[in-house]
């Protein structure tokens, strides 16, 4: 069964004039996507339906099986604080919390321990060359370390699906490849599903498949 599926999605830009239509997308669990496409065709749009944040159109979106429209409150909550991982081009660190903190968050809410929670945000900042930064707070930090410590965020709680807008957009070259395989391997090694807008192919043919939006 598909751990997400889209039926027919379509999205409006004005009253008779469309971004998408009659889109269809599934992924299993442990997928890898890469959206891709020119600028303004819809791809972090696109994104932001999938992971339930905003409302089609038309069609519908389905996790394993059940339509999002149809869930609950407590079902949805699941799915924001549990299930799915973002990584959003505008970071959303909370100011008031440093590095380290702001990785554990999705394990706290999530209920594991503090001690396993530290480990965990510990580990991956450290994999991705941010070990000075556990008591550093986003002000203090470049765009390049807050994109990081977003990317260890989204992965730390072991979703089931991470959607990613542009993960490595303000990253160096080699700094961006570390971060790219760190993406990749942990979500292999936890079977969990990707979604990742992307305008570097490199990127793009790391990644199982790609799906690519025109206008």
């Amino acid at each position: 069964m598909s751990l997400l599926k889209a039926e027919g999605l379509g999205r409006r830009v004005t009253t008779d004039r469309w971004l998408f239509r009659h889109l269809d997308i599934s992924l299993i669990a442990g997928e890898q996507l890469a959206l891709q496409g020119a600028s303004g065709v819809g791809k972090s749009t696109l994104l932001n339906l999938l992971a339930g944040l905003d409302q089609p159109d038309e069609g519908r979106l389905l996790f394993e099986g059940k339509d999002l429209k149809t869930m609950g409150s407590n079902e949805q909550l699941y799915l924001r604080r549990v299930a799915f991982g973002f990584v959003f081009q505008a970071f959303h660190l909370m100011p008031h919390l440093n590095a380290l903190q702001n990785v554990m968050v999705p394990c706290l809410i999530g209920g594991l321990p503090l001690d396993q929670a530290k480990d965990r945000a510990q580990t991956l900042l450290s994999e991705l060359g941010l070990a000075a930064t556990y008591e550093q707070f986003p002000a203090v930090l470049s765009g390049g370390e807050q994109q990081r410590i977003a990317l260890a965020r989204a992965l730390v709680h072991r979703p089931k699906i991470v959607l990613a807008d542009e993960p490595t957009g303000n990253l160096d070259p080699i700094t961006a490849d570390l971060a790219l395989e760190l993406l990749c391997r942990t979500c292999r090694e936890h079977n969990t599903a990707l979604v990742m807008v992307t305008h570097s192919e490199k990127a793009a043919e790391r990644l199982d498949r790609r799906l690519v939006l025109t206008s």
